[in-house]
């Protein structure tokens, strides 16, 4: 098991504009994304990172970027080092199946949220308001119900701290409904063909997000896809409304941080080996589940 990569520092390529989890560089006519083993929780990147997590989430989008291109198209352009541009080859090592050499595309500005169960901050808004994002829900549902028909709650996309919670109406305020129409639509039918393939290998995928952007006037898919880190995946054997469920994602990590004295601002504290170890097998298992491949 290799060393967590924590950044990268292609200096003669450019300094990165690093996110959460991806250090992205501009290479021009496109983007080089590296996935890091970087691990936010809370909304805070910790100073430890969770080894091979880049090289799983990158699998885990390849995949579902084919899986769901007759809906939509994406970004990609190529995920083989040794395809890559000239300049990149030299650090084909450290971007061996965790990078991809991408479009650039206009940024929509929105987190395009899927809900199929009701979980995480939905269940939340549901039990104070009987409502998530301002779509009024049946009353007597419980933790980890299924929902009638999956319901489309954007937030709006931060760089740093929350996104915020938008109605649709709020969205299309801010981009035009012929746009929100667009990206409602595409984002439920993106997350109901990934739900048939998943439910297939016997997992459940509660909820998901979605980034997009413009290209030509076109919409695309960008950034990540149906990943642990951008979704709820659950096992369809182990499912029981009426509680909290156990996910294929960094719960572990949000678990043990819940029980220390932390508030939640950065920088995070160091995760014990066992905790990274657990998150890492889970991780892995998803992927083995999803794909059909481990790494």
């Amino acid at each position: 098991m290799d060393r967590p990569l924590r950044e990268t520092n292609f200096i003669d390529i450019g300094v990165p504009k690093r996110g959460k989890v991806r250090d992205i560089y501009d290479l021009g006519d496109s983007l080089l994304i590296v996935a890091t083993d970087r691990l936010s929780a809370f909304d805070a990147v910790l100073p430890t990172g969770i080894s091979d997590k880049g090289k799983i989430l990158t699998k885990l989008s390849v995949f579902w970027f084919k899986q769901v291109e007759d809906i939509v198209k994406n970004h990609l352009i190529e995920v083989d080092v040794e395809r890559f541009p000239e300049p990149l080859k030299k650090y084909r090592d450290e971007l061996r199946d965790r990078s991809m050499v991408v479009k650039k595309a206009k940024v929509i500005p929105v987190e395009c949220v899927v809900r199929g169960y009701l979980s995480g901050s939905g269940w939340k808004d549901y039990r104070e308001t009987g409502s998530i994002c301002g779509i009024k829900l049946p009353e007597g549902l419980l933790e980890s119900s299924r929902l009638e028909a999956p319901i489309f709650t954007p937030t709006t996309k931060a760089e740093t701290g929350h996104d915020m919670s938008v109605s649709f109406q709020e969205l299309t305020n801010i981009i035009g409904k012929s746009l929100a129409d667009r990206l409602m639509e595409l984002s439920i039918r993106v997350y109901e063909k990934a739900c048939t393939i998943a439910e297939e290998k016997g997992i459940i995928i509660a909820d998901t997000k979605f980034e997009f952007g413009l290209l030509d006037n076109e919409i695309i898919i960008i950034d990540e896809i149906l990943t642990p880190d951008s979704s709820r995946f659950w096992s369809k054997k182990t499912y029981k409304p009426g509680m909290a469920q156990d996910s294929y994602d960094k719960q572990v990590v949000r678990d043990y941080l819940n029980t220390l004295n932390w508030n939640k601002t950065y920088p995070g504290p160091e995760l014990p080996n066992e905790i990274a170890e657990k998150t890492r097998a889970r991780y892995l298992e998803i992927l083995q589940i999803l794909t059909g491949k481990g790494l």
